[in-house]
């Protein structure tokens, strides 16, 4: 528990002189509440003796109004310090959070749904900010309020507050029993209410197919079901938050009857006056808020709790892939690539059982400035291979060098920012067109704009959308087609530029002519930099230096394109049928 609040004391530290003017304020409030009762007590003793003025009454009831306005004023501000404070703790540890989440490794996602980390960062946070805010005003009440109530109490007759007294031990006990009990059904709930996101997101995001498969209503039952388990898992805490109110209720109400039975007797026998029997019952009524309190804030730390030790557990993951110790700057990659011995196999959830391996003793050179093709079935590692060179994933076993050095010897983001990747999946964020080609960089010159896109033979397209480069695609690119999504991916990487081009598959979804332009495109920047392109359109891949055949995670052919079609392999194969289904095409 103490590592976890860990998390949030930065911020509680940030802002120390907000919290200690909020803590003040809240004093301030709680004094003049306990003030309000002397007033009563006067006036009622007054009243009982018949001594009293319309003008004394006047200054009384002017009193309580000057507190109201007084507390109003102070409530306000404590409001404005505190509640403000556990804002400002939902927002660093959402950022932080978030910033954290991007430096984890693919793999981490891999085994990671989406909705767990959405309900971390929503709902998790949300409990937090209640018991960092909130839950610091219930204590504070608790405390201070109920402090000074029972000394307010104990003067006017420390043997009636005594009595009173008689429950509070009952009630600790019962925070203590239910705190545990709560704090772990808390756990079940959240780990519930994430499972219900990542349902629903899922079924969302997955809308096109639930409908041409007409699977509505199986997919209704579904998330049914999982609605049904998050409250399940709710009912089962109300029955303990359930239990522990009424109690606090219970033993509150007990006070007051004891008040009544016992102070009403002392007020008859002249003990105490009737103005003290009013102002000892106000008291009791503070001293009920303070008790409720502790309840409350048992109840929101227990929240927190449970939330901080799952962003916690997050935060104390460290990233599968980062930077050695010493990793060596580099400002610019000439591009030769050597692949030495190298194996991979895809991380697994469950590290007692061994995942078979993608690729197998890879040993390849390629020289700077070199185009590779890469070719082979589904499933052969050909993507893979791609993704080891920035280190997407990391190889297990052999090494790959660029340049002569270690890529795990280098800085990552030095890595990363010279080699441009275009995964075979395009990806398209929910913004403009223009906004998704430059990916935030204002500062590019539409003209450059306009020459990349031609390049990605992007131009018709684009002109024919309403906006333009304005037009907002929609998630994940909803407008547009399989194949003018991939060629905008493609138009990106080649504005990015950078000293290494990695292509999965560019062109796989559009058509002949459209892949002939863009495959001289290609073939054009070929020229300035070390590429590498994964393809199963052959005739796309025929001006490489080099072609690589994959099958099973091993090279099994290498040449270039006249020498791999005077044999009769795998590539010289499907590149005559290809020929022809072509040929038939045209036909």
């Amino acid at each position: 528990m103490m590592k976890s609040i860990e998390l949030i004391t930065p911020y509680f530290k940030e802002r120390k002189a907000y919290i200690l003017i909020g803590l003040g304020c809240l004093m301030t409030v709680d004094l003049l509440q306990l003030m309000i009762p002397r007033v009563i007590k006067r006036a009622v003793d007054d009243m009982t003796l018949k001594s009293i003025e319309a003008a004394t009454l006047l200054r009384y009831a002017l009193y309580i109004a000057g507190m109201a306005l007084a507390m109003g004023l102070f409530r306000y501000l404590w409001r404005r310090f505190l509640l403000g404070t556990s804002r400002r703790v939902e927002e660093g540890l959402r950022n932080r959070l978030f910033s954290h989440l991007q430096t984890l490794s693919a793999g981490y996602f891999d085994h990671t749904k989406t909705g767990d980390l959405m309900a971390h960062a929503t709902n998790d946070i949300q409990q937090i900010r209640m018991a960092s805010g909130m839950g610091l005003v219930a204590i504070n009440d608790a405390i201070v309020l109920g402090i000074a109530a029972i000394g307010f109490m104990a003067y006017i007759n420390v043997q009636l507050t005594c009595l009173v007294l008689i429950p509070m031990p009952l009630i600790v006990l019962g925070t203590r029993f239910f705190g545990r009990k709560m704090h772990a059904r808390y756990r079940d709930v959240q780990a519930s209410f994430a499972r219900l996101t990542e349902g629903i997101r899922e079924r969302f995001a997955g809308i096109r197919v639930v409908k041409a498969y007409t699977r509505e209503g199986a997919e209704s039952r579904r998330v049914s079901a999982l609605s049904n388990g998050y409250v399940n898992e709710n009912i089962r805490l109300v029955r303990v938050t359930g239990a522990f109110f009424p109690m606090m209720l219970l033993f509150t109400n007990l006070s007051l009857a004891i008040v009544l039975l016992i102070g009403g007797r002392k007020t008859i026998t002249g003990t105490i006056t009737p103005g003290d029997f009013v102002a000892f019952i106000q008291y009791l009524n503070l001293l009920t808020w303070p008790m409720m309190a502790l309840g409350w804030v048992t109840n929101l730390i227990q929240r927190g709790r449970a939330s901080l030790e799952r962003i916690e557990a997050i935060l104390a993951t460290p990233p599968a892939i980062a930077d050695t110790p010493g990793a060596v700057q580099m400002e610019r990659l000439a591009g030769k690539i050597q692949w030495r011995q190298v194996s991979f196999a895809y991380p697994r959830q469950d590290e007692a059982d061994a995942a078979p391996r993608v690729l197998k003793d890879i040993t390849l050179t390629i020289p700077a400035g070199r185009t590779v093709g890469i070719v082979g079935p589904p499933g052969s590692g050909k993507s893979t291979l791609l993704q080891l060179l920035p280190r997407i994933y990391d190889i297990s076993s052999g090494k790959i060098e660029i340049d002569g050095r270690d890529i795990r010897d280098l800085r990552l983001r030095d890595l990363r920012g010279r080699i441009t990747l275009v995964p075979q999946e395009p990806f398209l964020f929910s913004g403009t067109i223009l906004e998704n080609l430059t990916l935030g960089a204002s500062a590019i010159p539409r003209e450059r704009v306009a020459e990349i896109i031609d390049r990605a033979a992007l131009t018709t397209t684009i002109a024919a959308l309403p906006q333009g480069l304005d037009t907002v695609v929609g998630e994940k690119g909803v407008i547009l087609s399989g194949g003018q999504k991939q060629r905008l991916a493609l138009a990106r990487a080649l504005l990015r530029g950078g000293d290494m081009l990695l292509l999965d598959d560019p062109i796989s979804q559009v058509d002949l002519a459209t892949g002939r332009r863009i495959s001289a495109t290609l073939q054009k920047l070929s020229a300035r930099q070390t590429t590498l392109i994964v393809s199963h359109r052959l005739a796309a891949l025929s001006f490489a230096d080099t072609i690589i055949t994959m099958d099973g995670g091993r090279i099994v052919e290498q040449g270039n394109h006249a020498g791999l079609m005077a044999g009769d392999n795998y590539y010289s194969r499907n590149y005559k049928l290809q020929e022809m289904e072509a040929q038939l095409h045209a036909d």
